[in-house]
């Protein structure tokens, strides 16, 4: 039986989805193949139609959850808020994929660290135009060191075992960067 472009696309979607939820969650190597076609709903077979290999499922999942974001710019301590939440440190499969997945680049595939760098680009571009008016130089340094407090945040918050102080990373950052943006379009 044939299938169509449009349920191809629509199987390939739901393998990348079900993929990235299982990898942040998991890491990449804790999730085989058969595990994503499950989470799926497909069968392991069809899964060489649509990639080479892990790696290449890798390489395309980081692609996908990692898309450049076309919404542009926005409210900033609105998305520091949703950011550095407790909602969002419980919640790693549906995390950011690069507080969860950044650790795990360097062993991965050549593709697998380009797209994370292209997701990268795309994430502190978001950040810098969400900034107040600055300069252009100090708006992106802002960008970069704002975007690297929040991931680590997420990170340390995930890694510590004392509730109180995970959600004072989290609430401290949050008061770091807004602090540091407030003086800097103050400046």
């Amino acid at each position: 039986m044939k299938v169509s472009r449009e349920q191809m696309a629509e199987n390939r979607r739901r393998i990348l989805e079900a993929a990235g939820r299982l990898f942040r969650e998991k890491g990449f190597d804790s999730v085989s193949v058969a595990e994503v076609m499950k989470a799926a709903g497909l069968t392991h077979g069809g899964f060489y139609g649509h990639f080479a290999s892990k790696d290449d499922l890798v390489a395309q999942t980081l692609a996908y959850v990692l898309a450049p974001n076309t919404g542009g710019g926005g409210d900033l301590r609105a998305y520091l808020d949703a950011y550095l939440s407790p909602k969002h440190r419980d919640n790693a499969a549906d995390g950011c994929p690069t507080a969860g997945l950044a650790a795990a680049i360097r062993h991965q595939s050549a593709a697998a660290g380009a797209a994370m760098t292209a997701g990268l680009r795309s994430q502190i571009d978001r950040v810098s135009e969400a900034l107040p008016q600055m300069r252009e130089t100090e708006r992106r340094r802002a960008a970069i060191g704002s975007w690297a407090a929040m991931v680590g945040a997420v990170i340390l918050a995930r890694a510590v075992d004392d509730p109180a102080l995970s959600d004072e990373i989290l609430e401290q950052t949050r008061a770091w960067i807004d602090g540091g943006i407030s003086q800097a379009s103050a400046g």
